[in-house]
């Protein structure tokens, strides 16, 4: 079976090691490098639970070497406890599953092994940690947080030691660099299965560290509505690429800081009640003129392992970019969103681009890309908005009445 070993913390050199062993034996251990700060080692219980939440939940990227539904954990366990990491391990997975075949009974299944586990501490941290990466939501957190006056520091998740240039105009107090360094060359060895993480509740957990750390009790994820609306399913699991993203997994991961950590911090998004298409709106009107030209949602073209990011830019060929074209376009005129993109021609001309357009607008039967998109819905209704002077694709997009104004809970 997979087993969660366990963690260790220098306190001199601010560095936690996250030890695991696969089924066939395989050693992992995963490193991150958190900012130093003037932290009080002479007590450590509120630092060490937030190690083991996130010892618990980074552990994904190894078991899915070779999943098994028997787990080791060191851990004592109760019943929401249990229920909060089958989550993790089904749902979280649930694309990693779609990919390898697998089903929500290959997947790992925890056992209580304790009645109650609640017991919050006492905590009088305060302060905003703000995640930060270069992208449009962030950028509209920090944009929205400098307008009101709120003192925040920037904290970015990182494996170079570059990061983007754009998060030194954001307003921010400080920016924090996070170092996580994966097992890769483990994790090659292995010849195992590969497939996408809910690395969402990994950077939470890593980040609320962080807090921790800085002595904060608040730490801002950028996410808007989004995540809700599946790709497929597998029998009664929803193939959901983004569901770390989801409000009810927010919901899940706040229930449990407040009942095994403190109930006095606070991991959220203040963006959540908008939608992706009202966020493209918010950015314009707010961000466009000081980030247009120097922002990117492209993960290919910058967050791949050990990619130099401190300049952010667009591939113009992955459905991300597809997708943030369809929900700028009704903001934007065509000359000043095409000339983000290397050639500044219209992805609406590309193509390659097509069947990525399919699965975005949900025609043909093409399957939705597996990224943070948004709902086809809201993604036909942009479509339908886009200023007179973009061209029409060479398919018919169904009409929507997506309400894209409308606010969430």
């Amino acid at each position: 079976m997979f087993k969660f070993l366990n963690y260790e913390f220098d306190e001199q050199n601010f560095i936690a090691k996250f030890h695991y062993e696969g089924v066939d034996g395989t050693p992992f251990c995963e490193t991150i490098t958190f900012h130093k700060t003037n932290f009080d080692f002479s007590n450590r219980d509120i630092l060490d639970r937030t190690l083991k939440l996130a010892h618990l939940i980074i552990g994904t990227s190894y078991y899915k070497a070779h999943p098994e539904k028997n787990v080791s954990c060191p851990y004592e366990l109760d019943a929401f406890q249990t229920e909060f990491l089958n989550k993790t391990y089904q749902e979280g997975l649930s694309q990693f599953a779609y990919e390898n075949d697998l089903t929500r009974d290959n997947l790992a299944h925890f056992k209580a092994t304790i009645e109650d586990n609640t017991d919050p501490l006492n905590y009088s941290g305060k302060g905003l940690l703000v995640g930060q990466s270069g992208g449009k939501d962030s950028l509209l957190v920090a944009t929205m947080l400098t307008e009101s006056g709120t003192e925040w520091t920037g904290v970015m998740i990182t494996n170079t030691d570059s990061y983007p240039e754009i998060l030194d105009t954001t307003g921010a107090k400080e920016i924090q660099l996070i170092h996580r360094e994966i097992d890769l060359d483990a994790l090659r060895k292995t010849g195992g299965m590969n497939g996408h993480v809910p690395v969402t509740y990994i950077n939470m957990s890593i980040m609320l560290i962080q807090a921790i750390l800085n002595n904060q009790n608040t730490v801002y994820i950028s996410v808007g509505h989004e995540g809700e609306e599946p790709h497929a399913r597998i029998g009664d699991l929803k193939i959901n690429h983004q569901w770390s993203k989801t409000k009810q997994a927010e919901d899940l991961f706040q229930q449990y800081i407040h009942s095994y950590i403190s109930e006095n911090i606070n991991v959220c998004s203040p963006i959540r009640k908008y939608s992706e298409l009202k966020i493209a709106e918010l950015f314009v009107e707010k961000c466009w003129g000081k980030f247009g030209h120097r922002f990117s949602s492209c993960n290919v073209a910058n967050y791949k392992q050990g990619t130099n990011n401190s300049e952010l830019k667009w591939c113009g060929e992955c459905a991300k970019c597809a997708n943030s074209y369809i929900l700028f376009a009704p903001f934007l005129e065509r000359t000043e969103l095409d000339s983000i993109f290397e050639g500044s021609k219209s992805l609406y001309e590309k193509p390659e681009l097509y069947d990525d357009f399919k699965g975005l607008f949900g025609i043909d039967d093409a399957i939705k890309p597996f990224e943070c998109v948004g709902e086809v819905a809201e993604l036909r209704k942009a479509y339908h908005m886009k200023r007179p002077s973009y061209p029409e694709l060479p398919f018919e997009i169904p009409n929507s009445d997506f309400d894209y104004q409308a606010t969430y809970n």
